[in-house]
């Protein structure tokens, strides 16, 4: 179900299995190389926009001044961002309120297992179905680096699942979150999504979907929520990157550095969290993996989107094209909303490490495939570990 990318449901959208971007419109834009100056935050909690990010925005006809009031709504072509130097994510506080983030879950189209044959790479055969097991509440003591990524779309209101990950220019007080490039750009046919937020540890309690109709939001987002102030995804999803099928999928990542919505309380991310962890771009090959775990939020039937799953399985292999990096593969029967989640496995130094994400699977939901990261993604993590290293 290479839908791993969003899921959508009437007036929102959930980040599914897909495995490409999640979103709608088209955009006939070019991807560009190098991000803007980065942003700032003043003490209302608000994130100032550089001026030179300012006057490429109104080339596109965007007043940043009326974005807050809803002219983050209009989706027009020529609106949707979707050069990497423009992305843009002014807060907007309140915004995810606990029904916002309640209803983001409905699933994109899966891909067909026939669309990812793997005919002309090196391809395991597939895994038997993992069923995946519930993580037990509270989250924070058993996955304190997993969350939810929230963000919005033409089509409404989207979700994916994401890992606090370390910070090489901050020790122990990272602000960066890893997920999949489909839930922060649509890829070829669209540009960067809108309001793109992090929670840590969402519905912490595992309370069951008929209490978080009147949950407060401190229930929902125990830790808060973290507005990406930048985000880094690979050229290769952006030129190439499609919601069904499978294009794109073997760079399908994405980096986000994130700042608290209600304004900066001296604490990282990583502090608040009481974790992260390292990414590990040189992971063993599979024959030499034992086990990967995957972490995410499933939306689609017989899920929620509400709790937290996870699946462990010995990975195989798949590939999606003979001339693109071959993807781990795992047994899984998480569906989409779990895209973009960690999955993390035994480091070169013996300790867990993050190794891939969650990006595509099939229709029947039986098994997950993610990337594996290699100096692509390595050079994107540096690009945003190093643009705020001296902050």
């Amino acid at each position: 179900m290479r839908s791993i990318r969003p899921l959508l449901m009437a007036a929102s959208a959930v980040a599914a299995l897909t495995l490409t971007a999640t979103a709608c419109g088209p955009s006939e834009e070019n991807a560009g190389d190098k991000p803007s100056a980065p942003a700032s935050q003043n003490p209302a909690g608000k994130i100032k926009i550089p001026e030179d990010l300012k006057d490429r925005l109104k080339e596109h006809g965007i007043d940043l001044d009326k974005w807050r009031d809803g002219e983050w709504k209009n989706w027009d072509r020529e609106k949707w961002l979707r050069e990497a130097k423009d992305f843009v994510n002014p807060i907007i506080e309140d915004l995810w309120d606990p029904d916002r983030m309640r209803e983001a879950e409905r699933p994109d189209k899966p891909v067909e297992e026939e669309d990812i044959s793997g005919d002309e790479g090196v391809t395991d055969p597939t895994p038997a179905a993992v069923k995946a097991k519930a993580v037990p509440a509270k989250y924070h003591a058993n996955a304190p680096e997993a969350g939810k990524v929230f963000f919005d779309g033409p089509e409404g209101s989207m979700v994916c699942s994401a890992t606090v990950v370390k910070d090489p220019a901050h020790p122990g007080k990272s602000n960066m979150v890893w997920t999949a490039g489909h839930c922060v750009h649509k890829g070829k046919k669209g540009g960067w999504y809108r309001n793109i937020a992090f929670v840590p540890s969402y519905n912490d309690a595992a309370l069951p979907t008929s209490d978080l109709e009147k949950a407060t939001r401190e229930q929902v987002a125990p830790y808060g929520v973290w507005w990406a102030e930048w985000v880094k995804t690979s050229d290769q999803w952006i030129a190439e990157g499609a919601s069904t099928g499978g294009a794109g999928a073997p760079y399908d990542f994405a980096v986000i550095q994130v700042t608290p919505e209600k304004g900066s309380s001296g604490k990282s991310l990583e502090e608040t969290v009481g974790s992260a962890l390292p990414v590990e771009f040189n992971a063993p090959a599979v024959p030499k993996i034992a086990s990967m775990t995957a972490t995410g939020y499933p939306a689609a039937p017989p899920f929620d989107g509400q709790k937290m799953f996870q699946c462990q399985d010995k990975p195989g292999r798949l590939s999606l094209k003979a001339e693109q990096p071959t993807m781990y593969r795992i047994g899984c029967t998480m569906t989409g909303g779990s895209s973009g989640g960690g999955w993390v496995a035994q480091g070169g130094d013996g300790k867990p490490a993050l190794v891939s994400n969650t990006s595509i699977g099939p229709s029947t939901a039986g098994w997950l495939a993610g990337p594996r990261l290699g100096s692509e993604a390595k050079a994107i993590f540096d690009e945003v570990s190093k643009k705020y290293a001296g902050q």
